[in-house]
């Protein structure tokens, strides 16, 4: 057994990590039309519990129904009835059958929700997302009473998941959701006291995190997962990054995940995006290597003592140890390979040396057509294309219990969309 992957991890909250490895979290959109989880939620997060890893955490909680991050979230937006509790309460019983933590990531799309979800999102400013396609609709400019009933529904929605049975939150601050669109110079450009300078642009973030703290008490763990970076010029940058992650710190947050990117650079699942990646301050080495975000966490361990959880890439056994060994990470996040193999912490504990990419064997075209994944007007339908093949497997997991790796991303690709027509035609 790996020994330093297998040792437990004690929380600034006094609360212990029986291991090293956490479940990433990842979109599943199984909820049923009312956003109610559902016994495939929980199948999913049954066999993910049975395989080892210390935390689950859940894909997107939203706390508004009309800003999903796609069709099929789980949506907690308002203190719940009987039957929203009794369906988070089954939820969070089998993602912990085995003795692990289960998490919940609670998040708000803003101006990244889909168009079929909602035309015109609220975000901090009325600055579309900046992806051709139209899959992404013109926001309009949070007033700040709605801001502020924002910052009650993540309180709300974390006090109703720990009376539900999960063991924690997660704050979902990066990947361009609402809350990161907040920290980015880019998308908020509001002159009021939520925009402008860095702590303006925290602020809604800070107050987040002490809404939910008032709402779960001092000894329940709250994670932040922060963008390292945004990759974007003119965006949130590294030194941002660090400033903010001292500000979470101060406001009693146990851990937090560094990752980066957003929908129009998604060096969060390791491609470029729409346009040139703005260099940052990082070493050669990440820019190599399996783990994108190790070097930005080991100097943001210069300026935080709170646990750092490390997600992106990771799939050899010998550099996830190297990352824990060497101070860069306490916890590594493991995202794509568990959407085939839900056993992947037991395999690593057991030894093995790497998981597979399933990655790099997907195309959405045919190889004779492989070059038209490069071109810009193709970028989003390829990229997309290999992310269904995620989807559906997690799908296919929650229904039947088992994947499919022989399916397609095009096969992927209709699976889904098929799924959330009818999802949306049935909310």
């Amino acid at each position: 057994m790996s020994s330093i992957l297998s040792q437990a991890l004690t929380l600034p909250c006094g609360v212990s990590v029986p291991n090293r490895i956490c479940k990433a979290a990842m979109t599943e959109g199984l909820a049923s039309p009312a956003g109610l989880p559902t016994p495939e939620l929980e199948r999913l997060y049954g066999l993910w519990s049975d395989g080892g890893a210390g935390i689950l955490l859940s894909g997107n909680i939203q706390v508004d129904a009309d800003h999903l991050e796609r069709p099929g979230n789980v949506i907690v937006d308002k203190v719940p009835d009987n039957e929203m509790h009794v369906a988070l309460s089954n939820w969070a019983a089998q993602g912990t059958r085995a003795g692990n933590h289960f998490w919940a990531q609670i998040s708000h799309a803003g101006r990244q929700t889909q168009t079929g979800v909602n035309k015109t999102p609220k975000a901090p400013s009325a600055v579309a997302v900046g992806i051709p396609g139209g899959q992404f609709g013109q926001p309009i400019a949070l007033t700040i009473a709605e801001i502020q009933d924002i910052v009650a529904r993540f309180a709300i929605c974390a006090r109703a998941c720990k009376d539900a049975g999960f063991t924690g939150v997660q704050v979902h601050a990066a990947h361009g959701y609402l809350l990161s669109q907040f920290l980015s110079p880019r998308s908020n450009l509001r002159e009021d006291h939520y925009g402008g300078s860095l702590e303006n642009r925290a602020r809604a973030l800070i107050e987040v995190i002490t809404a939910i703290r008032q709402a779960v008490g001092p000894e329940f763990p709250i994670c932040v997962k922060l963008n390292s970076a945004d990759f974007q010029k003119g965006g949130f940058a590294f030194e941002d990054s660090l400033v903010v992650a001292k500000w979470l710190e101060e406001a009693s947050v146990d851990i937090l995940e560094i990752s980066g990117g957003t929908y129009e650079q998604p060096k969060l699942i390791g491609v470029e995006g729409v346009e040139a990646v703005e260099e940052q301050n990082v070493k050669e080495s990440t820019a190599m290597r399996e783990a994108y975000f190790v070097d930005f966490a080991i100097t943001m361990q210069e300026h935080v003592s709170i646990p750092l959880m490390v997600t992106g890439g990771f799939r050899q056994l010998a550099v996830m140890e190297e990352a824990i060994s060497s101070g860069g990470a306490d916890m590594i996040g493991i995202g794509r390979p568990m959407c085939v193999l839900t056993d992947a912490p037991n395999r690593l504990f057991a030894g093995q040396a790497e998981l597979p990419r399933y990655e790099q064997e997907l195309s959405l075209f045919p190889k004779w057509l492989s070059f038209l994944a490069n071109l810009k007007p193709f970028w989003a339908l390829a990229t997309f294309g290999v992310q269904f093949w995620y989807y559906a497997q997690l799908e296919l997991l929650g229904r039947t219990g088992e994947a499919k790796v022989e399916m397609t991303p095009f096969q992927a690709t209709k699976r889904i969309q098929a799924f959330e027509k009818q999802w949306l035609s049935e909310r």
